[in-house]
């Protein structure tokens, strides 16, 4: 891929400082106008189908429409430069945390060995695919990585419709990996502190747990249509990120924080973002946060159902 994959919940030096998420629903983008200030940001609305996010045929099936949404929303944000980091649906890219007894220094003696772990755990040409991983926990026996793969030709489509709207990607992450970054950007967390993430998309639901520098647990799972049995997948799947939470940190989770989308999926529930994530797991144990609130200010368009917790943690230690 083209971007070395950050540790969970550090600060990402050097990275573009405008980014652009683009999801099946529309196209996210934010910019710092200048260091310290606040983010800019603007959407707009995909017509259905335009993105039909998977690793086993394209993605864009209206190509010129994306590139005409990517175009609009980074013009009117003002980007500083070219450079972008381009967030792309959880579902695209694998991503693994791995253990090695140690790993070279060195990026190219790295990624052979990375691919050769890699072969049979995704079903995709390895050799092509875009990868990027980034050491979380090193010591003289052990070393923990955290990698991300995605197949080589639907990364190129993404990319191809980024430059097709006369910018660069930069760097590209999953959005729940980029939403992580979040975590100590608000001021409402410390950097340091073990938090439960769960990230809500239309196809997919992710859980986090990231413990300082540590990943502890990265899980996306493919929701179903139908409405009854998608709530329940919801709520097994943050059930068992929660077991998770408590078996590896010895207490129970008592808060989570959530970066998904602010539309309620559940037939019934009118409220939006955490409050309606909190109503559908309903789990008395269990305070749901919003990661990233909606801006009170710096939205130039109607945000829509966008959660800006993706691009706010790609923009979280820009240059």
């Amino acid at each position: 891929m083209s971007s070395t994959v950050r540790k969970a919940g550090s600060q990402a030096s050097g990275r573009p400082p405008a980014a652009v998420e683009i999801s099946p629903e529309g196209v996210l983008a934010a910019a710092l106008p200048g260091p310290g200030q606040v983010p800019v940001y603007a959407y707009q609305p995909l017509p259905a189908g335009a993105i039909i996010p998977g690793i086993g045929e394209p993605n864009l099936r209206s190509p010129e429409a994306v590139a005409a949404a990517i175009r609009s929303t980074l013009g009117q944000v003002s980007p500083r430069t070219r450079s972008v980091t381009l967030l792309l649906p959880d579902t695209v890219v694998k991503v693994f945390v791995l253990d090695f007894d140690s790993m070279p220094a060195k990026a190219a003696e790295a990624f052979p060995i990375l691919r050769f772990r890699l072969r049979k755990m995704v079903p995709f040409d390895v050799e092509h695919a875009g990868l990027s991983y980034q050491v979380l926990v090193e010591s003289k026996n052990e070393c923990k990585v955290l990698a991300a793969v995605m197949p080589g030709p639907v990364l190129a489509e993404y990319e191809a419709a980024v430059r097709a709207a006369g910018y660069e990607p930069g760097a590209v992450l999953p959005s729940s990996l980029a939403a992580l970054e979040a975590v100590g950007s608000l001021g409402s967390l410390e950097s340091m502190e073990a938090v439960l993430i769960a990230n809500l998309s239309p196809l997919a639901l992710t859980t986090c747990i990231a413990n300082g520098q540590d990943l502890l647990l990265y899980r996306t799972l493919d929701l179903p249509d139908d409405p009854e049995l998608r709530l329940q997948e919801v709520q097994r799947g943050v059930a068992v990120a929660s077991a998770y939470y408590e078996d590896k940190l010895g207490v129970s989770p008592r808060r989570l924080h959530y970066a998904g989308s602010y539309k309620s999926a559940y037939e019934g529930v009118t409220q939006s973002g955490a409050e309606a994530f909190g109503l559908w797991l309903d789990d008395p144990e269990l305070t749901v946060v919003d990661l990233a609130p909606q801006p009170e200010s710096g939205a130039l368009t109607a945000l829509g159902q966008a959660s800006i917790a993706g691009v706010v943690g790609a923009l979280a230690g820009a240059r």
